[in-house]
């Protein structure tokens, strides 16, 4: 799979953070994920503080020893992942990071690639502290089942219509 890296300088609009050092963490962060796998996990404590808090829709982790073992689990049966950065929005010591997921893994969508819409809200100091991320868990992991995800996009499309 391809790794499509845009700092935040190379992004279609970038953004004006108040200090270089806003900007640098924001790219490391970026950066990170564009490494990061089931064996880069030493990566994460460039970016993250000892005491980050991480947040999604499946789980809430405290701690950088469990962040690391809760990426360990997941990366664990991921084939390939790639995160495309679409924007970053930043202001004083936060940021919004939108991206597009791809991922591939044998038990869902028949091993191809699945493409997930998010946003990673940070909060830093010198390192992030807080991190959550926001998507639909119906696109990242029901969807791509086939009975079950056949139902879901139906309920979907009756409920907005």
């Amino acid at each position: 799979m391809h790794s499509s890296t845009n700092t935040v300088s190379e992004l279609p609009e970038p953004m004006n953070f108040d200090t270089p050092v806003q900007a640098q963490i924001v790219d490391d962060f970026i950066n990170m994920y564009q490494q990061l796998n089931k064996n880069t996990l030493h990566l994460l404590n460039q970016v993250y503080s000892e005491n980050i808090v991480f947040q999604d829709p499946l789980h809430k982790v405290e701690g950088l020893a469990d962040l690391t073992q809760y990426f360990a689990n997941m990366y664990a049966n991921v084939e390939a992942i790639n995160f495309d950065i679409q924007q970053v929005s930043a202001s004083a010591s936060q940021a919004s990071v939108f991206w597009i997921m791809t991922y591939q893994h044998s038990k869902l969508n028949h091993g191809q690639p699945i493409n997930v819409e998010g946003m990673s809200h940070l909060q830093f100091t010198d390192k992030i502290y807080s991190h959550r991320d926001y998507f639909d868990l119906g696109q990242m992991l029901y969807e791509p089942i086939p009975l079950l995800g056949k139902l879901i996009r139906m309920v979907k499309s009756r409920a907005s219509s």
